[in-house]
């Protein structure tokens, strides 16, 4: 299996995410030593956190664009140097504003990076395999959460918290250089494809997207799920941001033990990516309803998720162990939409599918703008660090809601016009 080209550049796209969320996550195992040294407040924190996101929500929709007109291997080749470099230069700030900036440049080189991968898997996978590839590839990042905290504190304890963000700057050139070295954005023009794997692949409809963007009717169709994907984002992006620091000060451990309990609520985020991804296929293939795969697996997963964080509310002094297996099961939950999620919008416009993620993906990069913020201003204000984390379940709440709003069985042709999904025609 991995000797084919398929399998190759899904790794390879594992590989991305995987680095990109530590990239991303990085300043949250770092903040107690950056924040001590350049004296800011939880507040101050949050706004580190979440600086990166405000170009990241700008370029999602631009990026997706960006990559569905001179493909991903072009796309994701520049972004990459571009957040390298950003990673490096936070390890070089020198106080709140050039640490913002560098936040910001990160921002700026990731802004593309998920869209347009959804570009290339839209290319590179098997229709009946796409939630599985989004699921994986997931997986990967949250991989990349969970080895994070741990990763970040040796790096600082063998160098500095400086030292931390630089070596893994250098990382990130080195994947640049392999993803142009062995991607091709057609596959059949790749050295090393089957003819068997071609024969499985959609037809390549050109790196170049020459058919205009149906933006109207586009927007309209992807904008519930923009806002079911808000939804999931507002507790990712509290977890990603807010985990480390919680079980460090709320529980008082030592900075190393803190990063270990870390990882073990974002490895169940691993579990997560992987099982909702391959799940939603199963469902896919075995029942042949994709509102059943999509809307309703999303839904019930938002649900258990919610149930999950219920006794971080009614439980007082919630006991460490008790809050690591509620933090664990939400996070686990709450992963498993991303398949089904990241499937939706290739099933609503398979012809700009990064374009389409895009604009879902949207709905995140302004949950990771204001989630950590008011994460951090709620710890401030009240000095409870689970009252973040009860107030993510109203958000869940209305995420379950609007899951079934989306109309993955409608996709839209190049001129706009709704007919059924290919999924939904393959069933019928």
């Amino acid at each position: 299996m991995f000797r084919r080209a398929t399998t190759r550049v899904l790794l390879l796209l594992c590989a991305m995410y995987f680095i990109t969320y530590i990239d991303r996550v990085n300043v949250s195992t770092a903040a107690s030593q950056f924040g001590a040294e350049l004296g800011l407040n939880h507040t101050q924190v949050g706004f580190v956190f979440s600086a990166f996101a405000y170009p990241y929500l700008i370029f999602q929709i631009i990026g997706g664009w960006v990559g569905d007109r001179f493909g991903p291997r072009r796309t994701l080749g520049i972004c990459a140097v571009i957040w390298a470099g950003a990673t490096i230069l936070t390890g070089l700030a020198g106080g709140f504003a050039s640490m913002i900036f560098a936040r910001v440049l990160l921002g700026l080189g990731e802004g593309a990076t998920f869209p347009t991968a959804t570009r290339a898997m839209s290319n590179w996978m098997r229709a009946d395999q796409r939630g599985m590839a989004q699921g994986i590839t997931h997986a990967a990042s949250r991989i990349g959460n969970a080895v994070a905290p741990p990763l970040i504190v040796w790096l600082m304890v063998s160098t500095s918290w400086r030292g931390a963000f630089i070596i893994t700057g250098i990382v990130s050139f080195l994947w640049a250089l392999m993803w142009i070295w062995y991607f091709r954005d057609n596959p059949r023009e790749h050295p090393r494809i089957t003819e068997t794997e071609c024969a499985t692949l959609s037809s390549y409809s050109g790196a170049k997207q020459r058919t205009p963007v149906p933006w109207r009717a586009l927007l309209g169709r992807m904008a519930p799920v923009t806002a079911v994907y808000f939804c999931y984002g507002w507790v990712l992006w509290l977890f990603l941001g807010w985990i480390p620091q919680y079980f460090l000060h709320n529980y008082h451990m030592q900075l190393g033990k803190s990063a270990l309990f870390a990882s073990g609520v974002f490895f169940a985020g691993v579990l997560g990516d992987w099982l909702g991804g391959s799940l939603t296929d199963r469902i896919l293939r075995s029942r042949g309803n994709v509102r059943l795969a999509r809307n309703v697996m999303v839904g019930v997963c938002m649900f258990l998720t919610l149930l999950s964080l219920a006794p971080i509310m009614f439980v007082s002094n919630i006991s460490i162990t008790l809050a690591a297996v509620c933090l664990s099961g939400g996070f686990f939950f709450n992963e498993m939409t991303i398949g089904p999620m990241w499937a939706v919008p290739m099933d609503i416009a398979p012809k700009h599918a990064g374009t389409a993620s895009g604009i879902m993906n949207t709905g995140s990069a302004l949950a990771a703008i204001i989630s950590p913020v008011v994460g951090g201003w709620l710890i401030d204000l009240t000095g409870n660090w689970n009252l973040p984390f009860t107030v993510s379940m109203v958000l869940m709440a209305l995420g379950i809601l609007l899951s079934f709003t989306m109309r993955p069985d409608r996709a839209l042709g190049a001129d706009g016009v709704e007919e059924p999904s290919a999924e939904a025609r393959k069933f019928v």
